[in-house]
């Protein structure tokens, strides 16, 4: 069935096509639609530097300035330092403002990606991410700008990213998967090693260093308190783990072993040496690296969920070949469970009941991922290669993001 003349028209419009409406939608109308939410974690992170400043305790409870606990590296105290110095509701605003533009550049400078699908079908994600305040939206523009610089053979940044999003959460150690595509790595391994030192030390500028290093021992035992507290945790562990987990209701095996059989999983496109050359293909393991850091995880939360959205997002999108309607009700069923699933318009009742107890939000990005792994072993991303990066944009951004989704939809 052809979509009709009239709907058309209106999903073509140049108005969900132009880059003023996208710095629109996610670096105003989304930070302050975020600003009427509790201000909980900017608190938390707020924090953060100012007991650096005073040398205090950064992994205890503060009851009388926030509810729960800071589980940041010390580093983070250099990042938040700028937002901690305005009144909090200024410095909250500018925090939400911050966090999306570092992610909107991000995907807006990925070489040919489709930016367009990508603003619009991680939007509502992106709000969820922002009104909890949360650094992982910078975990995934890290990810991606860690990307972006060894395609643009700028090791160093890559490494910068990397390293980054390491001291403020130990899983963006993943953007080591993009080694392999590195034409400089004696470079920029030594380019990590440097970051790691200028990290490490940077917060004593504004603390100590036996103060720095008590906090790091600190950070360590906390992260592994709060592994085994996540197991059950209806806010956490809302990852492949924990579905599997909270369904069977076992507390006694290990996560190892499923972790270990989706190390396997991931690894093994790997070893299609002669298929690195495409960058269909790069972009696909770019895709696995950004379902796989949440899927994961056991510290995963539902507002993590912006950096595998886009990594479904790049899986649709960067295939060279057509994709079907299989994918096509693959990638709804994924808008509607992951993204749809925590606000209003979804059933409370199927929210409350099946979603948040069992982690299902994670189930629709489960199975791209597996399908993603899938074809990185067994397809040829060759096959209708684009000859440069400039015409992958072109055809890409050619069709709105709409447009194609109800068209493929509707037919």
């Amino acid at each position: 069935m052809n979509v009709p003349a009239w709907l058309k028209k209106i999903i073509s419009h140049p108005f969900f096509k132009s880059s003023k409406t996208h710095i629109f939608l996610w670096l105003l109308i989304l930070p302050v639609l975020a600003m009427f939410k509790d201000g909980n974690n900017f608190m938390i992170f707020r924090g953060v530097f100012w007991h650096t400043i005073h040398k205090l305790p950064l992994y205890v409870a503060y009851p009388a300035e926030y509810d729960d606990l800071n589980h940041y590296g010390v580093f983070f105290s250099t990042i938040i330092a700028p937002f901690s110095l305005p009144p909090v509701w200024q410095g909250m605003f500018l925090w939400l403002v911050a966090l999306s533009a570092i992610l909107y550049f991000a995907v807006k400078k990925l070489p040919g990606a489709n930016t367009l699908f990508i603003y619009w079908f991680c939007a509502n994600e992106l709000l969820t991410a922002l009104y909890m305040q949360q650094f992982n939206i910078a975990i995934a523009a890290c990810i991606l700008f860690s990307f972006l610089f060894i395609e643009k053979e700028k090791d160093s940044w890559a490494a910068f990213f990397i390293m980054l999003g390491v001291f403020v959460k130990l899983y963006s150690i993943v953007g080591l998967a993009f080694f392999f595509f590195s034409k400089h790595k004696t470079k920029f391994i030594g380019s990590l090693l440097m970051w790691s030192v200028v990290f490490f030390v940077l917060p004593m500028l504004i603390s100590s260093p036996s103060y720095v290093l008590g906090q790091y021992v600190d950070w360590l035992r906390v992260l592994s308190e709060k592994n085994d507290s996540n197991m059950f945790a209806i806010h956490q562990n809302v990852s492949l783990l924990g579905m599997i987990r909270k369904i069977s209701g076992i507390a006694t095996y290990s996560d190892s072993y499923i972790i270990a059989v989706g190390m396997v999983l991931f690894a093994l496109p790997y070893l299609r040496i002669k298929q690195y050359a495409n960058l269909s293909f790069r972009y696909f393991i770019l895709a696995s690296v950004l379902l796989f850091v949440v899927l994961f995880s056991t510290g995963s939360e539902s507002s993590g969920y912006i950096t595998p959205l886009i990594g479904v997002a790049i899986w649709y999108t960067a295939a060279p070949w057509k994709r079907g309607k299989w994918d096509l009700a693959l990638l709804i069923f994924v808008f509607v469970i992951t993204s749809l699933s925590p606000t209003d318009i979804f059933p409370h009742i199927i929210r409350k009941t099946l979603i948040k107890p069992y982690a299902l939000k994670a189930l629709p990005c489960t199975l791209v991922w597996l399908k993603l792994c899938y074809e990185l072993c067994t397809r040829d991303f060759s096959a209708r290669q684009l000859s440069s990066v400039s015409e992958a944009k072109v055809t890409l951004e050619s069709t709105p993001f709409l447009a194609r989704f109800l068209t493929g939809f509707i037919r």
